[in-house]
């Protein structure tokens, strides 16, 4: 293969063990919520199919439950029962028939299941739970321990009878075999527990059981954390002991380098960094691992990941010499054409991952089907198939009215399938609410979903009317067009019981500087709204006091951004005042009431108070035409349901 001019490292082939890939990004095994009865669905062989088709060297199936004991729910997918290996089959055969090469994960997930659903109790070293809601989990006998490191070699044959290039083995993201390793998890006095020697026992027994099922002429390495990020965990130097020792103790392939633990603390917020994390911040723990493994004879492929999600960053860090492989898993989730795109030189084309970790993490940490705010039909590959982006036949005109994430998707998908589409809007630049975050540099990543959906508008040749006030002479105007309404909700605030009104957060963000020293804030909404903004205040140096009445700000938000936003908001010292409500505020005084006690009421000083309410739907008028209605209009939610539902709508309009 020539170089290629742009990506030269990435777009080099390599071998893995006796595994061929074509290129260097892969998609690291990442949880779908697509399993169905516990065994791949279809969905799986879709999904996964997509991303090979669309350029991807390796995929590595998500985690797949080598016991009973580790189920946890019914989508998570199992490879012990014998019903598991033709549908493994089918999908290797799908991955492969598109030039990529198939791995499978394979791990028992601990304590962190509940037991629920499975009816047993959760397994671990110790009886620790993994964080202050979860049970106690069973502390394993030694013949579980060996039961266990048995299923795990009986599943690795199971993966490769179905036809999978190799095997990863998951010792990272606090799972059963890091719970061993681990110090603040392992309590154990016996053979498997006390010094590092001790705790690697299992790890160690388990990837030699592993080796020996599959033999030396087949494909297997490791997943790591290189750090737990976790007060009395393992630390990077103690993960550089481990898999040194590992490597040398059995064969190893690759050795992919993540981070983190399953855990109910800061540190479970970094294993899928949203958009307030940067890439370099993790690029060091690859870089440790690899330095520390190059006095090996034999060394593994070392594969890197976390906010991956362009493909000049994995052409940069593969440049050190550091990385052999780039991991682009939520990148993949936002375009399974992404490494097919950077080939032909459309980068800018490509659907971008925003680091929002709404339609993925989020979904997940609800035992929801994953998918993706930027990317709708992520999961719904043989649902939305690419066909019904083909011009359709009868082609009325379309009208949209509102340019905010819902609008634009659907003019954008509109337009792509060959309808000549009018985007109107009453502000004179498309964007809606999003372009608030022009002003807040930790959530500015969003405004790529924007750029995206622009350059969707000008490729398909839109016709834009700004500033443009949408009444009964425009919609008649256009009363043979198909109309969509995506005019967005109206900002509102809390009432004070003096009469006025609290402060929304457009009218905050007009002008902070007007807002003085002392602002306090109500979160009534749960969401990032609120506490992106309270964040945002506390860095340009104002003095932030937050209420949640609910006792949990961004209590919407998943435990996957949620940690790291609390820490962050501790450092920057917003304070937080849980279980109260506003009041009142005049005169630089705010009124609080504590919803705990009897008519406990309190006083504080504030310069300005922002308490936004759920805006009010600007729903279509009350006319006798039809008239489709998506987004805020319908009701104020978030860029999730917008984008949702102007894709939805546009792809089968007229179909």
């Amino acid at each position: 293969m020539a170089q290629h001019n742009l990506y030269p490292n990435v777009f080099r082939p390599l071998k893995i063990g006796q595994t061929e890939v074509r290129n260097r990004i892969f998609v690291p095994a990442h949880t779908t919520n697509y399993g169905e009865n516990n065994l791949p669905s279809d969905r799986h062989l879709a999904y996964h199919k997509a991303r090979a088709a669309g350029g991807a060297g390796l995929i590595i199936f998500e985690g797949i439950r080598v016991h009973k004991s580790s189920l946890g729910r019914q989508q998570g997918v199992n490879g012990y029962e014998a019903a598991s290996i033709p549908k493994f089959s089918e999908i290797a055969k799908a991955v492969q028939g598109e030039g990529s090469r198939l791995f499978g994960q394979i791990l028992h997930l601990g304590r962190h299941i509940d037991g629920n659903f499975a009816r047993m109790a959760s397994w671990s070293a110790s009886s620790i739970p993994w964080t202050a809601t979860a049970p106690a989990p069973h502390p394993m006998t030694e013949n579980e321990i060996k039961l266990v490191i048995g299923a795990h070699a009986d599943v690795a044959a199971n993966l490769l009878e179905a036809g999978l290039d190799g095997i990863e083995l998951q010792l990272a993201h606090g799972h059963l075999l890091q719970q061993f390793l681990s110090p603040i998890a392992n309590e154990r006095g016996d053979k498997y527990g006390g010094n590092l020697e001790n705790r690697m026992r299992i790890v160690l027994e388990t990837a030699t059981a592993v080796r020996q099922m599959i033999g030396a002429d087949r494909t297997m390495g490791v997943r790591i954390s290189a750090d737990e990020f976790l007060q009395g965990g393992l630390t990077l130097d103690d993960m550089c002991a481990v898999i040194f020792k590992l490597a040398s103790a059995v064969q190893l392939d690759f050795v992919n380098v993540s981070h983190s633990a399953y855990h109910g603390s800061y540190t479970i917020s970094t294993q899928m960094a949203d958009m307030a994390f940067s890439n370099q911040q993790f690029r060091y723990l690859t870089e440790a691992i690899s330095t520390n493994l190059d006095g090996l004879e034999r060394k593994p492929v070392i594969m890197s990941v976390c906010r991956y999600n362009r493909v000049e960053l994995a052409e940069d860090m593969l440049a050190t010499g550091k990385a052999d492989m780039i991991g682009m898993a939520r990148a993949h989730v936002a375009d399974p054409d992404l490494v097919n795109k950077a080939y032909s030189g459309n980068v800018k084309d490509t659907i971008p991952c925003i680091g929002c970790n709404q339609g993925c993490a989020d979904m997940l940490a609800q035992s929801l089907a994953i998918s993706c705010l930027t990317n709708p039909r992520a999961g719904k590959e043989a649902d939305w198939p690419a066909p019904l982006l083909q011009s359709t036949k009868v082609k009325k005109p379309v009208l949209v009215v509102g340019g905010g994430p819902a609008g634009m998707e659907a003019s954008g998908i509109l337009a792509e399938r060959g309808f000549s589409v009018t985007l109107a809007d009453s502000h004179s630049v498309l964007g809606g609410t999003l372009n608030w975050l022009e002003k807040m540099p930790l959530r500015k990543e969003f405004l790529q979903l924007k750029k995206r959906q622009m350059r969707r508008l000008e490729q398909h040749k839109v016709n834009l009317q700004l500033e443009c006030k949408v009444e009964d002479d425009m919609l008649e105007k256009h009363q043979d067009s198909h109309i969509i309404w995506a005019a967005g909700a109206q900002a509102q605030a809390q009432a004070l019981s003096s009469g006025g009104l609290a402060l929304t957060l457009e009218q905050a963000l007009t002008d902070p500087e007007k807002l003085g020293k002392k602002v306090l804030m109500v979160d009534h909404l749960g969401t990032w709204a609120v506490v992106s903004v309270a964040e945002f205040l506390a860095d340009i140096g104002k003095q932030v006091s937050l209420i949640v009445p609910t006792g949990i700000a961004g209590w919407k938000i998943s435990i996957y951004s949620s940690f790291a936003l609390k820490h962050r908001l501790k450092e920057k010292n917003v304070q937080l005042i849980p279980g109260h409500r506003l009041l009142d505020f005049a005169n630089g005084r705010a009124d609080i009431e504590d919803l705990s006690v009897h008519d406990s009421t309190q006083a504080l000083l504030a310069d300005s108070v922002i308490a936004p309410i759920s805006g009010k739907p600007n729903g279509p008028p009350d006319k006798d035409r039809a008239i489709l209605n998506i987004g805020d209009s319908v009701s104020a939610r978030t860029a999730l349901e917008a984008v949702y539902e102007g894709h939805e709508t546009a792809l089968f309009l007229g179909s």
